[in-house]
């Protein structure tokens, strides 16, 4: 198989979708690697380390779209990235699609086999090649939520952890998945007091266990977030629906009624947001405020560290383009049911019903 990796156009997006290893895996394998010039770079791959490792390096996206069989990439294709999708190529990507109906219509119209990284699925419930970048943009959030506490960014002027004498931050994190569990263990390490919520009783439990008293867990409904968020310095969304759009659980009279300096992160808002005032930003601009109140709201938060992010995501994404790539993607999706809950767009059908849902469209069951 042809796999074409072009560079990421999205703003300030310096992942990639695959490292030397990988190339090495897929070559020895049979298969040829094309990768855009200039691709990896941010990631600290050079062209010629790709070149080294087997692949070839193509000048332009276009080609790499043009020549390809399946495309690796980090994000979902931008518009201007539509036309250059081809009837039968696979995108193996992140596409995050309930929040994105123009997309998801593009995609269906180009008549791509679409795979997201988002809803591959195993038989426990876990989604592992979603895991990794929820690790760093959890992280990230804690981190980002304490730089701009800070009064020269527009915060309270507040250290997150206090100081002998003075009261430390309040930091509520809505979920308590893998964003949450490492938004909560930052901040923790940072001494904030810290609140998390979730509806999952045995995972409360679990973060009970595992922090003790260093954190407060509670059950996540509407009158205990009201009151959380109202008394917070700094709010994390980190609530995930598997291949859904995130459900609203900060509405704007609680921003409102949130002090002036104060902050939220929503992680989740590539998925729709989990905070009403909530609305896509970008590095480039990644802040604005709502009565008095910054909010931060990236949807690719982990492309601003990208070394760490894109060695993190390929380690999971590997398994699965060798086995495309390999197999083709109708044998794989066969043999591997976590695989086959990873499509959600193919030859012009949307078969992954929570987004037909969410944006309603027809639903089919993916035949293969």
């Amino acid at each position: 198989m042809i796999v074409g990796v072009p560079k990421e156009i999205k703003n300030k997006e310096n992942r990639v979708g695959m490292v030397i290893a990988g190339v090495r895996a897929l070559t020895t394998a049979g298969h040829k690697v094309l990768i855009q010039k200039n691709a990896g770079l941010g990631a600290g791959i050079s062209d010629e380390d790709y070149r080294k490792a087997g692949a070839s390096i193509l000048e332009t996206g276009k080609e790499i779209y043009d020549k390809s069989e399946m495309i690796v990439k980090v994000k979902e294709p931008l518009p201007e990235e539509y036309p250059l999708l081809r009837e039968g190529q696979i995108l193996y990507t992140y596409l995050h699609l309930a929040a994105d109906e123009r997309l998801t219509k593009a995609l269906m119209d180009r008549k791509i086999v679409g795979i997201a990284y988002e809803t591959i699925q195993p038989a426990d419930g876990s989604l592992p090649l979603l895991a990794p970048m929820s690790a760093v943009a959890g992280r990230m959030a804690t981190q980002i939520g304490a730089s701009y506490l800070q009064h020269d960014h527009g915060g309270k002027g507040m250290l997150l952890g206090g100081v002998t004498g003075v009261d430390r931050a309040s930091v509520v994190v809505l979920g308590g998945g893998v964003v949450g569990i490492n938004a909560a263990k930052m901040a923790v390490g940072l001494g904030a007091k810290v609140t998390i919520f979730d509806t999952n009783m045995p995972r409360l439990d679990y973060l009970a266990d595992v922090f003790g008293n260093e954190l407060t867990t509670l059950y996540s409904n509407s009158e205990q977030i009201e009151r959380a968020v109202i008394g917070a310095d700094l709010v994390i969304g980190a609530v995930l629906v598997p291949g859904a759009k995130a459900p609203k659980l900060v509405n704007r009279d609680m921003v409102s009624r949130m002090q002036p300096g104060g902050v939220i992160v929503d992680v989740a808002v590539d998925q729709g947001g989990s905070v009403e005032t909530c609305r896509p930003t970008s590095h480039e601009h990644p802040t604005y405020a709502v009565d008095g109140v910054i909010h931060y709201a990236v949807p690719n938060m982990p492309g601003a560290v990208p070394r760490t992010s894109t060695y993190a995501l390929t380690n999971v994404t590997l398994k699965y383009a060798t086995m495309i790539a390999n197999l083709g993607w109708r044998e794989a999706v066969a043999k591997d049911p976590a695989l086959y809950k990873g499509v959600n767009i193919c030859l012009g059908k949307c078969v992954y019903k929570t987004v037909a849902d969410d944006l309603g469209l027809p639903y089919e069951a993916l035949k293969i």
